[in-house]
């Protein structure tokens, strides 16, 4: 576990779409995590994020944003690692979730090594209520205020794909 978002945060342009700018140095709280490459992690990531949004007294954010919080995690563990990618080899893990707070939103990202844009399904698609998958980006797209995805530059390769979720202003 860390504390440093703003590596991850200083790549996602996306996230200023019809919001105030984004200063890397104003964000308030930031958390990060490495996840092992296996599914357990999403449970991982959960009990990541339970801890986290408590420290950060937004406990009652909590469903929504775990629930979209599984959903980015298994989506990068399921579409985004190559089959022959080493799951456990001592590196750096290649998934990795951070959630950084603002006095007015909350950002959860994870970071995987895949450049492919997630693919969303059609409404359409969704139709079929016995499908075991694909309707992860619909509930990212449900229950946060916008999600988007951005590749990443410099020295870490991949993307970042983000969840914004408002938060009520104290008063």
């Amino acid at each position: 576990m860390g504390t440093n978002g703003s590596t991850v945060l200083e790549s996602l342009e996306p996230l200023r779409q019809g919001l105030p700018p984004i200063d890397p140095a104003a964000v308030s709280s930031s958390a990060s995590c490495a996840l092992p490459t296996r599914y357990e992690a999403v449970r991982g990531a959960r009990q990541f994020t339970k801890s986290t949004l408590a420290s950060w007294e937004l406990s009652d954010r909590f469903d929504d944003v775990a629930l979209v919080v599984s959903e980015l995690v298994t989506n990068a563990l399921r579409h985004a690692l190559p089959a022959d990618t080493p799951r456990e080899d001592g590196n750096e893990p290649p998934v990795r979730l951070h959630l950084m707070r603002w006095t007015s939103r909350l950002v959860c990202a994870v970071r995987d090594p895949s450049h492919a844009s997630p693919e969303p399904r059609e409404p359409q698609d969704l139709e079929n209520c016995a499908a075991e998958s694909g309707r992860g980006l619909f509930l990212v797209e449900s229950f946060a205020d916008s999600w988007g995805w951005h590749p990443l530059a410099g020295t870490l390769r991949g993307k970042v794909v983000w969840a914004l979720f408002r938060l009520q202003a104290e008063g």
